[in-house]
């Protein structure tokens, strides 16, 4: 599948945009203010219903529109009756009211007129039609619309009438969605239904940035308390008075426990039996004086104070006593934010259990609950195992990259009917500034929290000063100058009198023995890249941080001519070539003679390529070549960038993706090399869009363009497991792909090369809707045609 992106935002300084502006182009964009999108239509409840399907299906349109921009249109049929009617923030474009006499062939009609829908998707609960059965049926077999059904609910061992109704709709259906492996088991074994007619995509989840749960429970006026907490829409099934007859023995150990009752009564029980659920609760927690214990919190919490709340939550307890309860939504959510969770073993809670991710009691089993609770409060090792675990159990089912699964699946139902492209984020350096002490970037975070034993390294700070440096230059934010003057400051320490980098600092601020051990001319050539950057953008900063940046460059300049490691030298040119000094150009041209002279010797036949090998942050030898060219007009540094970069793309772009050299094994000439699957890591990915930057601008080939793209967006899911890299939450990157996982850690290596490749990508859309602009000034363009839609 091939994505594209598109990204329209302020303009801003391009190098060599003069360069380029005086160059023809051969590219058509299209920047029409108006696009009509196909539709994908969801049959479902619908917020302001109080509903789990109807919130699901809210958090899945939102995920899908975040995620993707220009590719299609979400719209709702919402479903209501008589008796349960709603007033909409924003009116559903179809209402179908199931208790009106021709709902549904009113109904049937508008989707099979409607042009634009492309997809139907049927969220399915056997509830919403229990009392319209027939009208339901001719509902889905009478649109002519491809089909999707979503069954919330699958019951083991059906009867022949349940059996042949749930047949029927897959029959119709393209595709069955569940979202348990044992869900699809039941429906392949106990309804026959072709496998190929079944999806499991998991339940979707929110991503939660690490908090601190004692200022959470500060905030909620819940200090010196041990947390129990449940939550959801509250009905007999989750047999809370299971924990009630379990309280009074977990008290006698803990007396500070606290359990939260979360989540008002859920409508259809309201309407037919009042709140005689929740009275019988409230007398039995007076009969064992549990007052002091029990709280209930009787709303339909906002998404963001329920989060809070799980997250300050010391155990959740799922107690439903339904051992066909497909999947739940609030246990998924639980398990999601860190919560370590009790629960009865459901088939959901089976799948996610495993591996220490949880532990599972009987039904209805007070005494087995209450032993339960009491060992895992008293052992908060264990706790904090089970809350790690569950971030990396379920960061696949986060809401983005569950609109991805569903993404893929509906273009390949519907025949490519819309084409995918990756909305791009918002910007958001919370994690930076996170993980950025008053001394420097920290260099590794367990998952989101910076983690301060790992202390600091040159490179991190080198490549954070780059990456602030061109966002200062795009949106001059204040706080930026702060930034880039703890990173110069940083450089500064790690130079030595000699005027030779160390690398490692730990964190009581002291040079380690790893700086013994290693080469420090890789360190050395990103703190010249970096000072030479802050240098190219000297009309925009105080003039003592420009001051600083020369004296630390020519203090280290007796030593870089002498470095022949490719990174370093190729570092050192970038840098030399920014700063922009006539005097430097002679080390310019001795450090690209070098690196023309290990091409020359190591290119034979199909290997263009300055080593017998490939391994990390290719793209920098062949950019370098290409700044050293721009310095100096040697046609030869040209020539050679271009062949050796092009061989480079020809390694790692693959079947419309980017598939960079893996960690796991380099890449060695002349031999024969397993393909290894996983071992990509962020900085290798923005090392490539920066250099297919360079390219674009001196060789305007629009091919640098796409490929700038496609690798933008393995960021954003366009990779080999169709996971985010990113974290938008966080504003934190992974630290890599594996084979079969993400990398939850969010250190400053990739995090901040996420920035980069970010900043650079707007800076070639940016220079597109420029040009745009010009060519057609004359013609009136209105400015809507550049709405930001990032």
């Amino acid at each position: 599948m091939t994505t594209e992106i598109t990204l329209f935002q302020a303009p801003s300084r391009f190098d060599f945009l003069e360069l380029k502006s005086k160059q023809s182009r051969n590219t058509t964009i299209d920047y029409d203010t108006k696009i009509n999108l196909p539709e994908i239509l969801f049959i479902t409840s619908f917020p302001p219903r109080e509903c789990g399907i109807a919130t699901y299906t809210q958090d899945l349109v939102n995920a899908l529109n975040n995620q993707y921009v220009n590719s299609f249109e979400c719209s709702i049929c919402a479903l209501e009756s008589d008796t349960e009617l709603h007033v909409y923030p924003v009116k559903p474009k179809y209402i179908l009211n199931t208790s009106s006499k021709n709902g549904f062939e009113k109904t049937i009609f508008q989707i099979n007129k409607d042009e634009n829908v492309k997809l139907v998707v049927i969220q399915h609960e056997f509830g919403f039609f229990v009392e319209k059965g027939n009208d339901f049926k001719q509902l889905y077999h009478n649109i002519s619309k491809p089909i999707v059904f979503v069954f919330h609910t699958v019951l083991p061992h059906p009867s022949e009438e349940l059996k042949t109704s749930v047949k029927d709709m897959a029959t119709v259906a393209k595709s069955v969605i569940v979202m348990t492996q044992n869900a699809a088991d039941i429906l392949s074994n106990d309804y026959q239904i072709a496998w190929s007619k079944i999806t499991v995509l998991p339940h979707g989840t929110h991503l939660v940035s690490s908090t601190d749960r004692d200022q959470l429970k500060i905030r909620y006026h819940l200090s010196d308390r041990k947390i129990l907490a449940t939550f959801g829409l509250l009905s007999s099934g989750k047999s809370i008075e299971t924990t009630l007859h379990a309280l009074p023995h977990i008290i006698q150990s803990h007396p500070d426990v606290l359990f939260l009752i979360l989540g008002k009564t859920h409508p259809t029980v309201l309407k037919h039996d009042g709140e005689a659920y929740r009275d019988m609760l409230k007398k039995k927690i007076a009969e064992l004086n549990l007052e002091k214990h029990v709280r209930f919190v009787n709303e339909y919490l906002p998404l963001p104070i329920l989060l809070e709340y799980l997250q300050l939550t010391d155990i959740y307890l799922f107690t439903s006593k339904d051992p066909n309860q497909a999947v739940s939504g609030t246990f998924s959510y639980a398990v999601s934010c860190g919560c370590p969770v009790i629960s009865t073993p459901i088939p959901h809670a089976k799948e996610v259990l495993s591996q220490c991710n949880g532990l599972m009691i009987d039904f209805e089993n007070d005494k087995q609950l209450a032993e339960t609770v009491v060992a895992l409060l008293g052992n908060e090792n264990l706790r904090k195992e089970i809350s790690l675990n569950s971030f990396h159990k379920m960061a696949s089912t986060a809401w983005q990259n569950s609109a991805i699964a569903h993404a893929l699946l509906f273009e390949g139902l519907t025949d490519d009917a819309f084409k995918l492209n990756y909305r791009i984020p918002e910007l958001n350096l919370n994690h930076i500034k996170k993980m950025t002490t008053q001394f420097g970037m920290l260099q590794f975070a367990k998952l989101d929290m910076p983690d301060m034993q790992s202390g600091y390294t040159l490179d991190d700070n080198a490549r954070a000063l780059i990456a602030i440096c061109q966002h200062y230059e795009m949106y001059r934010q204040p706080d930026d100058l702060n930034l880039i003057h703890t990173y110069v400051n940083f450089i500064s320490y790690c130079i030595q009198p000699d005027g030779t980098f160390l690398n490692y600092v730990n964190e009581q601020k002291e040079f380690t023995n790893q700086n013994n051990c290693e080469n420090l001319e890789d360190s050395t050539g990103r703190a010249i890249w970096a000072l030479g950057y802050l240098i190219s953008v000297k009309n925009i900063l105080p003039n003592s941080l420009i001051e600083k940046a020369e004296k630390l460059i020519s203090g280290a300049m007796p030593h870089l001519i002498k470095f022949h490691s490719t990174r370093a030298m190729a570092s050192i040119i970038k840098g030399l070539h920014y700063q922009h000094e006539k005097k430097n150009i002679t080390t310019i041209q001795t450090l690209a003679n070098r690196l023309v002279q290990m091409y020359k010797h190591e290119k034979i036949n199909q290997w263009h390529w300055f080593e017998n090998y490939l391994t990390y942050g290719n793209g920098l030898l062949p950019e370098a070549l290409l700044c050293a060219y721009l310095s100096t007009n040697d046609v030869t540094y040209k020539n050679i960038a271009k062949e050796s970069f092009d061989f480079l793309l020809s390694m790692i772009f693959v079947e419309g993706k980017i598939k960079v050299i893996s960690n796991k094994e380099w890449h060695i000439r002349d031999k024969k090399m397993q393909v290894q699957v996983g071992g990509e890591q962020p900085i290798d990915i923005a090392y490539t869009i920066m250099a297919l930057e360079k390219f674009y601008q001196v060789f305007n080939e629009d091919a640098y363009r796409q490929k700038s793209i496609t690798a933008f967006n393995w960021f954003l899911g366009n990779n080999h497991l169709n996971q985010i890299v990113y974290n938008p939450r966080t504003g934190g990157c992974y630290d890599g792909v594996e084979e079969k996982n993400v990398n939850l850690n969010q250190g400053a290596e990739s995090t901040v090369c996420y920035l980069l490749a970010k900043l650079t990508i707007e800076r070639i859309i940016n220079l597109d809707k420029n040009m745009y602009t010009i060519a057609h000034a004359t013609n009136n363009v209105s400015n809507a045609l550049y709405d930001k839609t990032f």
